[in-house]
């Protein structure tokens, strides 16, 4: 299948708000402001999907099925809309796999950039078009007041910059405190940098998201081909002090479908996991396919912040060496 890359954006361009997960009822007034505030500042001009916030089931918090497909669609036939960011994430975006018409995406590439639940349709668009799509920052997380710099700067380098290949630096700090519910207290905790659990070099095409969505995946039409792929993956910490175990069984699950990953890069676990260096050292050890296969944790992705964007169905290099760890990405070779 042939591979599609979406164009960059340029200051005029529309970005279409979608909520293909949970709806826009779920933020605050003051969230929303902030986050097209800060798109029109970067000279995007933000428009929102008219089932925005359709919210027909209180448990979800969610658009029915028929109306969250039909704001994707009309988001990628719309010629004006150059990218596309979902509200937020949730619980049940892969609903909508059956029912999306992906010939309308095929034929109409552009940026779709969400995490999370997202994951779901985010690989699924990339399995079944070729469309390369984007796990980042949602519109949600545009409403950040504080600690969002990291999340922008690599927003705008992958899709307002020219240039193509991105190394991922860390961030200084990070957080994982509720800021949505209180922006002005927030806690910010130094960053140690990368830890890397085994040693080596790889490079290949980018495959993952949030581990337990993209394992929802699993032997349906929806899964991209994970061999010989780098994997990024992250989980949140809905579970708690079970996430060692539940990363764990979901890692092994998803191994038992590949004959060979070439690395694996995992993004920072949420504090009340409790993950210490030890604890993913332990996990990641006791994986016998996983020896002799690059592997880097505690990297600026996932449910803490800032986050990084990078391109599902694009290229990683990296390197995990002691004092030397580098992680590059890019849309193509």
């Amino acid at each position: 299948m042939k591979k599609l890359i979406p164009e960059k954006l340029k200051k005029g361009d529309e970005i279409r708000v979608i909520a293909p997960s949970r709806s826009m009822t779920i933020l605050k007034e003051d969230c929303i402001n902030t986050a097209i505030k800060r798109l029109e500042n970067e000279g995007f001009k933000v428009t929102f999907a008219k089932n925005v916030m359709d919210c027909f089931d209180e448990d979800y918090r969610c658009g029915s099925i028929e109306k969250r497909v039909e704001d994707l669609e009309e988001a990628f036939k719309d010629k004006n809309v150059k990218a596309i960011l979902t509200v937020i994430g949730g619980y049940n975006v892969n609903q909508l796999l059956n029912y999306i018409d992906y010939n309308i995406i095929r034929e109409n590439p552009k940026i779709l950039c969400g995490f999370s639940d997202i994951t779901a349709i985010l690989n699924a668009i990339y399995a079944k078009t070729g469309l390369v799509t984007y796990y980042g920052p949602h519109f949600s997380s545009f409403g950040m007041k504080k600690g969002f710099d990291y999340t922008l700067e690599y927003f705008r380098k992958m899709f307002m910059n020219n240039e193509d290949k991105i190394d991922i630096q860390p961030a200084e700090k990070w957080s994982n405190d509720s800021w949505f519910k209180e922006q002005e207290k927030r806690t910010f905790i130094q960053n140690e940098g990368y830890l890397v659990i085994n040693e080596g070099e790889a490079e290949g095409e980018i495959i993952g998201g949030n581990l337990c969505t993209l394992n929802l995946l699993q032997g349906t039409e929806y899964m991209p081909d994970l061999e010989n792929k780098i994997l990024f993956l992250e989980d949140d910490g809905l579970v708690g002090k079970a996430f060692l175990m539940e990363f764990d069984r979901d890692l092994q699950s998803l191994l038992h479908t590949i004959k060979k990953v070439q690395g694996i890069v995992i993004g920072r676990a949420e504090r009340n996991c409790e993950m210490t260096d030890d604890k993913w050292i332990k996990l990641i050890k006791n994986k016998i396919e996983l020896k002799g296969i690059p592997v880097i944790a505690n990297v600026d992705f996932g449910h803490t912040t800032p986050i990084f964007t990078f391109p599902i169905g694009g290229y990683a290099k990296i390197v995990a060496k002691e004092g030397n760890t580098s992680i590059q990405i890019s849309n193509r070779k």
